[in-house]
């Protein structure tokens, strides 16, 4: 099979991280727009990208994309498309859709329009009027945008922020890719300390603790493009098997966090067992006034609760001041921390030396970064003289 275009959908705002995560895998023909960075690949590519990718939300195949202000050529463009290559006849095709500043606007219609294009086009292949649809799932996505069809399969199911590790959450938690993306974003590496002081299910924990042991964050769990013929069960298993020789469990990490809420800690040590990191990450019921982190040069990275999740927007304030407290006093720490506060800065104690937007879910959100020292250097010891 040719070369296929894949689509990495991506929260707003973490494209760049998106594209940035693709590149560092090995994709070099990589194409950035609004929520989504598409490359090119092979269906091995598929099962690499599902497994590895931190901050993206599916991986899609770009089956085709035309003109349509009709529902006729919407239904041809659809039909023209060799779907026999990819759904057997016994497979399970749902239609999802959405429509923007387009013609088509009647998302149901569209779907139902593309569903029975897909329909006809495998009838002439297989032969058959109806399809009892009880095999592997092919969820097929029609987008409109500015009447310009895109249609594509989801190689994923459901999206990759759902490692497995997590089975019970706090309130608001923040997704696995979000915390990922601070992660990213931060100057941090393993050989640092990293503290999270609001940790909640310790998911900023854990998803450092996989990128320190450069874990896949897909190893735990199953896609939908698993069960696809067109795919075959080998290209899985080297996937997976590349995925297991790329861990680096041997490194020590110095990654720690706290909690206010007791009820939080439980979750978060049920996350950590069930993630492997049990003995790898410490974490307290503490509040964050008596929080003082170990070590030098480290890191805290946090989403600190704000008005909606804490019922009060003062008390927000004075967990952010003293927030402020500790990064005044850990002058060789770096903070990042994540807040919809517009006074964060303020409450704080001073301007953020970087502040990148980030939207937590349909919340806008800045990423507040105090930017300390880096670690020195580790001097070379002299080569010996003869």
């Amino acid at each position: 099979m040719q070369q296929l275009e894949l689509i990495a959908t991506s929260p707003m705002g973490l494209e760049a991280i998106v594209a940035r995560e693709l590149k560092d895998l090995g994709y070099n023909d990589v194409k950035t727009e609004n929520g989504r960075v598409t490359f090119r690949g092979g269906l091995e590519d598929i099962a690499r990208t599902n497994l590895w990718l931190r901050t993206s939300d599916r991986v899609l195949v770009k089956m085709a994309e035309f003109r349509a202000v009709t529902f006729e050529e919407l239904f041809e463009g659809t039909r023209a498309i060799n779907w026999p290559d990819w759904i057997p006849d016994d497979g399970e095709f749902p239609v999802n859709g959405r429509s923007q500043k387009s013609q088509l606007s009647s998302v149901p219609a569209c779907q139902s329009i593309v569903k029975k294009a897909v329909v006809e086009r495998m009838k002439d292949e297989y032969g058959t009027e109806w399809f009892r649809e009880d095999g592997a799932r092919y969820v097929i996505e029609v987008s409109l945008m500015n009447d310009m069809a895109l249609i594509t399969l989801d190689t994923t199911g459901p999206s990759l922020h759902k490692r497995g590790y997590r089975k019970l959450v706090t309130e608001a938690p923040i997704k696995e890719t979000m915390a990922a993306a601070m992660v990213l974003l931060s100057r941090w590496r393993p050989d640092r300390p990293l503290y999270d002081p609001f940790c909640g299910s310790g998911t900023i924990p854990i998803e450092a603790a996989m990128i320190g042991w450069n874990i896949a964050p897909g190893m735990r769990r199953d896609f939908n493009s698993s069960h696809w013929d067109i795919m075959g069960q080998k290209r899985w298993d080297l996937a997976r098997e590349e995925a297991i020789d790329s861990v680096k469990d041997d490194v020590k990490l110095e990654i720690s966090g706290s909690d206010m809420d007791p009820e939080a800690i439980e979750v978060a040590q049920a996350a950590l067992s069930k993630a492997g990191f049990a003995r790898e990450i410490k974490l307290h019921t503490m509040p964050i006034a008596r929080v003082q982190p170990e070590g030098r040069y480290g890191c805290i990275i946090t989403n600190p609760p704000y008005g909606e999740r804490l019922g009060s927007e003062k008390e927000a304030d004075k967990l952010i001041r003293q927030l402020g407290f500790i990064g005044a006093v850990k002058k060789d720490w770096s903070v990042f921390a994540l807040s919809p506060a517009k006074t964060f800065e303020q409450s704080y104690g001073r301007s953020a030396d970087k502040k990148r937007k980030l939207y937590n879910g349909r919340i806008e959100c800045q990423m507040y970064q105090y930017l300390g020292p880096l670690p020195p250097r580790p001097r070379l010891d002299s080569q010996p003289k003869e």
